[in-house]
């Protein structure tokens, strides 16, 4: 498994939604939704027409996103561009 050095920033969150927050916002949809594991944004993938996930990395620098999709248990980690599984 690759190493993540941003593991570390990892924090017991809550979903801020059970949707993606944007795209409520804006009355939009989404493909998938990604879990930020920093401060518990939810976001639509890169799938999705407006990939709020990345952009919410983008804006935040939050690194990890845990996939939001029920049976998933995957990480991401957009800084060192490597999947991670998590307990």
């Amino acid at each position: 498994m690759p190493l993540c050095q941003h593991v570390n920033q990892i924090r017991d969150v809550t979903p801020n939604s059970q949707g993606c927050e944007d795209c409520l916002r804006m009355g939009d949809t989404w493909v998938h939704l990604r879990l930020c594991l920093t401060c518990g944004h939810v976001g639509c993938c890169d799938s999705s027409k407006n990939k709020h996930a990345t952009k919410h990395f983008h804006a935040s620098h939050h690194p990890i996103v845990r996939s939001f999709e029920p049976g998933e248990t995957w990480c991401w980690c957009y800084i060192d561009q490597v999947m991670l599984e998590l307990a």
